[in-house]
């Protein structure tokens, strides 16, 4: 088993998924969700790589996040997900995820989610492994079963 930092409490309390693979979130705003995940065996395809699907999972959890706290932390649905996968990141690699509303309207958001492999000699210089737009439905009523999911972004969102 690699060695590495346990995710933070936040990316715990806020989604249980990218905490599952390593993710830890960084920002959480209206206005950018971003975090970072030491690439692991967890998270890799047979060839020892990113899985794309992981990539999937960051940029259409990310991109939730951002968007349940951009419409008041009502209920979100993402709709539509467009990803592509530039360049691959392997194990041992560290990759930073942003996502950054381009449009929030009062039923439908659209985000862009980048994500980089980030230099480690020189964490100012990344190439971008993955470009993706995600498409939600928002302002939908939340659930009685989830009326706690809001007060768990709340507590780490900073607004």
């Amino acid at each position: 088993m690699e060695n590495q930092p346990p995710p933070s409490s936040k990316t715990a309390e806020v989604d249980v998924p990218l905490h599952s693979i390593g993710f830890e979130i960084q920002d959480l705003s209206p206005q950018r969700v971003s975090g970072h995940l030491t690439v692991t065996q967890k998270c890799c395809q047979p060839f020892k790589v990113l899985h794309g699907g992981v990539s999937a999972l960051m940029a259409e959890s990310l991109a939730s996040i951002g968007a349940h706290v951009a419409c008041g932390y009502q209920r979100v649905a993402g709709i539509q997900l467009s990803i592509n996968h530039l360049k691959s990141a392997v194990i041992g690699d560290l990759v930073y995820a942003e996502a950054t509303p381009l449009t929030v309207g009062k039923t439908i958001q659209v985000w862009e989610v980048k994500i980089w492999k980030l230099d480690p000699s020189n964490s100012q210089k990344r190439f971008l492994i993955s470009s993706s737009r995600v498409t939600l439905l928002c302002n939908m009523p939340v659930p009685d079963n989830a009326k706690d999911v809001g007060d768990r972004l709340r507590k780490h969102a900073r607004l």
